[in-house]
């Protein structure tokens, strides 16, 4: 598992087209509030006759809030650009000037073995010319993925090319949209994607494929108001931990602050993590009640699982 706090705190990741010219003004004057990531899309948000415009929006908005991040106190969130062609990398960083230094990472939309080099290069070779770490978060939504005959090929290539910039790999995202739109699914707010089982299934593939090295985020919730749409994010959130995301693509700010408490942890989980991590190395036995008396901890079973909520209690805090 990763082991440093960064892979785990992207938590709320809010989409925003680029091309949202009051975009700045939110950031500079909090009306997001202080517990977000920022993904300004170039990408599925904006119309195809339009990109270079949107580039030059998005280029002016981030430049303001560079220029602002000296004179006022605000929340600086992780700034992200989700690309839609491997050039607009270096393309978009030589247009920020020295306003690239607040860019995060780049998101790459429907990952696939085929293009995997070609991003690699790029992201390495930015990392290289501005000197600093500069992230990359793929996203797997590729309809090859659904065939059941080359789908593990495909999940284990991706993660072999991935290898050699594995520490420049921020999370593994999923779209969950973009494979329910090939079954023509969509759920309702009372429903979650982990029970559309075509769907979840590959989810799963991705968990087991990448699970063990990277963080993988949590697919969009698209309700943002009307009956039961919180409680539908929590209860789909629930499903995500359990089956092994940290973080959740979100669309509409009051997403965030659902997303953002659902990965606080409880007191009785951090009490049984700091147990196991705090094991004596001269005691005879390796499993002992909780402080609760309600499980049994055992060292060698829930290390991982221990490590994970202590990074998360510190990222996230603590229910009360």
């Amino acid at each position: 598992m990763k082991d440093d706090n960064i892979y785990y705190s992207v938590g709320a990741l809010l989409y925003c087209p680029a091309n949202k010219e009051s975009i700045s003004r939110a950031v500079i004057n909090e009306k997001l509030g202080r517990n977000y990531s920022l993904a300004l899309c170039l990408e599925d948000t904006i119309n195809d006759d339009f990109v270079e415009e949107a580039e030059k929006i998005m280029v002016n908005s981030l430049q303001k809030i560079f220029e602002n991040k000296d004179s006022y106190t605000f929340f600086l969130p992780k700034i992200f650009v989700r690309v839609r062609e491997r050039s607009q990398i270096s393309r978009i960083m030589k247009m920020l000037g020295d306003a690239q230094a607040i860019i995060s990472g780049f998101i790459i939309p429907k990952f696939i073995p085929e293009t995997a080099d070609e991003y690699i290069d790029e992201i390495i070779k930015v990392n290289e010319e501005y000197g600093r770490t500069i992230y990359m978060m793929p996203i797997l939504e590729s309809q090859t993925m659904i065939d059941l005959r080359t789908r593990y090929d495909i999940l284990y290539t991706i993660k072999d090319k991935l290898k050699r910039i594995e520490p420049l790999v921020l999370n593994i995202r999923v779209g969950g949209n973009d494979l329910c739109k090939m079954f023509g699914f969509r759920r309702h707010s009372s429903e979650s994607i982990h029970d559309i089982k075509p769907v979840s299934n590959i989810f799963s593939d991705i968990v087991t494929v990448f699970g063990l090295d990277y963080v993988i985020s949590g697919p969009v919730w698209e309700y943002f108001n009307g009956d039961n749409w919180d409680e539908g994010l929590k209860n789909e959130i629930a499903g995500d931990i359990l089956c092994g995301f940290i973080g959740k693509t979100v669309i509409h700010p009051n997403q965030i602050e659902v997303v953002r408490n659902a990965y606080k942890v409880s007191l009785k989980d951090l009490q049984d993590a700091n147990s196991i991590l705090n094991w004596s190395k001269n005691s005879a036995s390796l499993v002992a009640g909780s402080q609760a008396k309600e499980r049994m901890n055992e060292y060698k079973t829930h290390c991982i699982w221990a490590e994970k909520i202590r990074i998360l209690a510190e990222i996230y805090g603590v229910k009360q």
